[in-house]
């Protein structure tokens, strides 16, 4: 009995189908990133839209913390907004955790307040995730490219005025383009 539930486990793993993947083109290099849809099915359709009508494309990495995130997709290299979809409803009780390498939807205090602005996780930041509160929904992880995430990280931040933030890379890291990747 015990060989067989190791092997239909095996099986199932051998058969369990990988999430949509998206190349993310910066300036520093290329990243590849696996959605998750089934932990976070309304999450990723709502990045895939933004994916699919191109409005990342130009885009800024608009705030980098080291050690912590980098954070994108909601400004233009003149560091003006880009318009939005309606918000999607968080999705943090997933069961993903903000683990480094993942990528999770940004958001205001109100918990279901995410629109097109999403991280992606420099180290393993617990906090983030939800618990007796509702968290920041993961709904991926990068699958290559995690040395462009440590030349990221190694970009000198500042303030600037435009943005009226602070962290924000002095050499801008923009998102040149945004693309799903065909399924394998």
């Amino acid at each position: 009995m015990k060989k067989m539930l190791i092997l239909l486990a095996g099986l199932w793993s051998a058969t369990a189908l990988a999430g949509p993947r998206v190349e993310l083109v910066t300036s520093l290099g290329s990243l590849e990133v696996e959605l998750n849809e089934e932990a976070a099915p309304k999450t990723v359709a709502n990045f895939l839209r933004y994916v699919d009508d191109g409005s990342y494309d130009g885009s800024l990495f608009h705030r980098l913390i080291p050690g912590f995130v980098v954070q994108g997709g909601g400004f233009t290299s003149d560091y003006e907004r880009l318009p939005t979809y309606d918000p999607v409803q968080n999705e943090s009780g997933n069961g993903l955790s903000n683990t480094t390498g993942t990528i999770a939807m940004a958001r205001t205090q109100d918990p279901h307040s995410a629109t097109r602005q999403f991280y992606i996780n420099l180290s393993d930041n617990l906090s983030l995730d939800g618990g007796r509160r509702a968290g920041y929904t993961v709904f991926g992880k990068v699958v290559k490219g995690e040395e462009v995430l440590a030349r990221m990280a190694a970009v000198p931040t500042g303030m600037s005025l435009q943005l009226r933030a602070r962290d924000v890379p002095e050499q801008p890291i923009i998102l040149e383009q945004v693309r799903r990747l065909p399924e394998e």
